[in-house]
């Protein structure tokens, strides 16, 4: 089982930041973290890092749902979606699969829950 969906476009770092941000928002998804991994290395352990962020992204229904079911899943929340620029100047863009972030949570309601997101994460990725 593949731990994430991906996509690689021919644009600008901040061109697919900001369409991943607006599709997220069209998905009901709010990002409610965001992690600038090479500024952050620069500045903890003074090293370049191409361009690098990860996204915790949360849709609110959703999230109440699982944790509804099971207070602890919430352990693996929010969705992280990453992007990433390549070597050759394609942008990755990269989602977590939660139906695998999440498969060791075992409760129905839950499992119900992160596949219906997991078509929506998948969305998101392939409209980019």
């Amino acid at each position: 089982m593949s731990y994430a969906f991906t996509t690689e476009l021919n644009c600008t770092f901040a061109e697919a930041e900001s369409r991943c941000r607006d599709r997220l928002a069209a998905k009901g998804f709010g990002v409610l973290t965001e992690i600038d991994v090479s500024q952050t290395l620069k500045k903890k352990i003074d090293v370049e890092f191409r361009p690098y962020k990860i996204l915790g992204a949360c849709n609110p229904p959703f999230a109440h749902r699982i944790l509804q079911h099971d207070g602890l899943a919430g352990l693996m929340l929010p969705c992280n979606f990453v992007i990433q620029q390549q070597a050759d100047g394609i942008v990755q863009v990269a989602a977590v699969d939660p139906v695998a972030s999440l498969q060791a949570v075992t409760n129905a309601g839950v499992q119900q829950a992160i596949t219906e997101i997991q078509a929506v994460v998948r969305d998101v990725i392939e409209s980019l």
